[in-house]
């Protein structure tokens, strides 16, 4: 279960690097726009190349930690058997008796002895 933690952590913490750095990128791809020499690494384009190579690496390590949180998801929660059978002995709680404090026996019937016929009265 740590192993799952651990891992759930990370994600969260390469999740929010994802964000960051994809927000930090122009819609044009001109990257963060700061002065400099155009072709020095803190150029225009050397801060694009820059983030563009963190946003492919982190999307990679997001992926592959959810891979590896799926795994290890299965393997700890996972079981080998299916039951297709229900439990069917359990009794329901009775709510009018309880809440009238007598027993089941004085708990009036709901359904009637003989159901009513709803075209009996209209043919008579």
């Amino acid at each position: 279960m740590s192993v799952f933690i651990f891992l759930t952590v990370l994600q969260a913490i390469v999740a929010a690097g994802l964000v960051v750095v994809v927000l930090m990128q122009r819609s044009e791809g001109g990257g963060l726009g700061i002065g400099g020499s155009p072709g020095g690494l803190m150029g225009a384009r050397g801060a694009a190349d820059f983030l563009t190579r963190t946003t492919k690496w982190l999307a990679v390590a997001f992926v592959g930690l959810s891979i590896a949180l799926a795994a290890v998801a299965v393997e700890t929660t996972g079981s080998d058997e299916i039951s297709s059978t229900l439990d069917r002995n359990v009794q329901p709680a009775d709510p009018l008796g309880s809440a009238l404090g007598g027993s089941e026996e004085s708990v009036p019937a709901a359904v009637p002895a003989e159901p009513a016929d709803p075209l009996a009265d209209a043919t008579e």
